[in-house]
């Protein structure tokens, strides 16, 4: 099985990728060293991944995904856990699960009050300042994802190629296991460009901005027939005044 690997960059071209190309691939070094934190401190994070409620909102009738969900404003250095809301986002930015309130079950408390989780939001958020110009609040949803072969296939991205009417979208790779497929591919939202790349390595990043390039992964299916694979990811979106609500 060919993988094509993405094309990384160095934590100093960052900021520079995001103004030019609308997103950037880090290594997991570079993110640690992005948070502040250690590749152990975020690597003690993902066990987290394993026991997740199902995704029951799905409108293709599919198992495949499960998921949780949170919400915090972050000012400076400063992490505010919202009250669990619901995930809310527009038909204009996903025509199958969009205009409706999504209840998922929250993050758990354990994983929040990690230094590493903390450093995560904080980065982001510092990141998405630096990049409109603007010190704001930063409202982030956090979204744990695991994709599964439950159904024989997997979809990452059932709504296909999209944007999420945010900022800032942070994409982490979490790990894949057993499982071909889960190809991440940007494409300008203005233009002919795009790239496609599969993301492999735990706690690599690909960082997106919103406005500028639309994003989509292709759907997983299991290496070998009839044995379970998955695919976990973090996904971080970051918007200015405000969280998408109803």
């Amino acid at each position: 099985m060919h993988i094509l690997h993405p094309t990384t960059i160095s934590l100093a071209e960052l900021h520079p990728a995001l103004m030019t190309q609308g997103f950037g691939v880090l290594r997991a070094s570079s993110v640690a060293q992005w948070a502040h934190t250690t590749p152990e401190a975020l690597q003690a994070l993902s066990p987290d991944w394993d026991g997740m409620p199902p995704d029951t909102y799905l409108k293709d009738g599919g198992r495949y995904r499960r998921r949780r969900h949170s919400s915090f404003v972050v000012t400076g250095n400063t992490v505010q856990l919202v009250p669990h809301r619901a995930h809310w986002q527009p038909l204009a930015y996903n025509a199958l699960h969009g205009g409706m309130e999504r209840w998922f079950e929250p993050m758990r408390n354990a994983t929040l009050q990690t230094p590493a989780w903390q450093q995560l939001l904080t980065a982001l958020a510092a990141t998405a300042s630096a990049v409109r110009g603007q010190d704001t609040p930063w409202f982030i949803e956090a979204h744990q994802f695991r994709i599964d072969t439950t159904d024989g296939i997997g979809r990452p991205t059932p709504e296909g190629a999209h944007r999420d009417g945010v900022d800032l979208v942070a994409v982490f790779m979490l790990g894949r296991h057993g499982i071909k497929g889960g190809e991440s591919r940007v494409f300008e939202a203005n233009g002919p460009s795009g790239q496609r790349f599969t993301l492999s390595e735990p706690w690599s990043l690909l960082l997106l901005d919103d406005a500028r390039v639309i994003h989509e992964t292709t759907p997983i299916q299991p290496l070998v027939a009839g044995e379970l694979g998955w695919r976990d990811t973090l996904v971080l979106t970051c918007r200015s005044n405000g969280f998408q609500m109803a």
